[in-house]
């Protein structure tokens, strides 16, 4: 029999699911640990929504950081190329990586918040000694069951989802274009930071977010106007598809319908 401990982390990214997961286990897990892994590039919003759990949890959240080595240092490392859903090195380096050095090599049960209504698996560590498990899953927990989670904890869901529709750095390159104007509208210093990151090279090589506008293009009157208009009309397509559904779920069903599928362990 193996001599090493057991442990029980739930992994949390800032959003409601796993949120509503570290409330539905609070009390049947007494010795789970919760962490987060902080890029340092988060919106202010995330670190404000989890400082309100910590409290209701009454245990620390631990924030797992880069040993040193943050996102700027993987820029350079990486040329210049900003990560995308083609290369993902900032999840490889400043979510998964911490992660697993914070683990080593005890063995442990990663609780993630995957709904029963979802049909993916995220993130799954590929070391031996970590076992996922999915207790919404495996409870058919579903996203009308996490929002009375939430509710009724008092917590609510966490401020960005006023114009974002997932956690996440504040330059995640999964983000819709009337997300970037969201941030531009509630965060200019994060937008203007996020835009500081772009660049042309001699060749004429496009390092940026989004493959088709700089933020720069994207931020200029006139297309703004544009981006809120296209994404009116795609909503309400959408409340014509499904009547009886809020504000809230029509924005995020209209960007989720957009994406790629995003990096589970940022976004849950």
């Amino acid at each position: 029999m193996s001599s090493r401990r057991t442990r029980h982390i739930l992994s949390l990214s800032g959003g409601k699911d796993s949120t509503a997961l570290a409330i539905y286990l609070r009390d049947r897990i007494p010795e789970l640990e919760y962490v987060f892994c902080d890029t340092e590039k988060e919106l202010p919003e995330t670190y404000a929504y989890l400082d309100r759990l910590e409290a209701y949890l009454g245990k620390p959240i631990v924030r797992l950081k880069h040993d040193g080595r943050g996102f700027d240092h993987w820029l350079v490392v990486y040329r210049g190329f900003l990560p995308s859903t083609q290369m993902r090195w900032c999840t490889k380096h400043l979510k998964i990586r911490p992660f697993e050095q914070y683990v080593g090599d005890d063995l442990v049960i990663n609780f993630i918040g995957i709904r029963s209504d979802e049909d993916r698996l995220g993130y799954i560590s590929t070391k031996p000694n970590i076992e996922p498990r999915f207790p919404f899953k495996e409870d058919g927990i579903d996203k009308a069951r996490v929002m009375r989670i939430l509710d009724e904890s008092g917590l609510g869901l966490p401020e960005y989802y006023r114009w974002r529709s997932r956690s996440g750095c504040y330059f995640c390159f999964f983000q819709q274009k009337i997300e970037w104007v969201g941030l531009l509208d509630a965060h200019r210093d994060k937008f203007l930071e996020a835009m500081a990151y772009e660049k042309i090279g001699d060749d004429g090589q496009r390092y940026t977010w989004q493959q088709d506008e700089s933020l720069e293009e994207l931020s200029q009157p006139e297309r703004i106007a544009q981006i809120r208009a296209e994404h009116q009309a795609r909503i309400e397509r959408e409340q014509i598809r499904r009547p009886n559904s809020t504000l809230m779920e029509l924005f995020e069903g209209v960007t989720t319908n957009l994406l790629d599928a995003p990096c589970t362990i940022c976004s849950l």
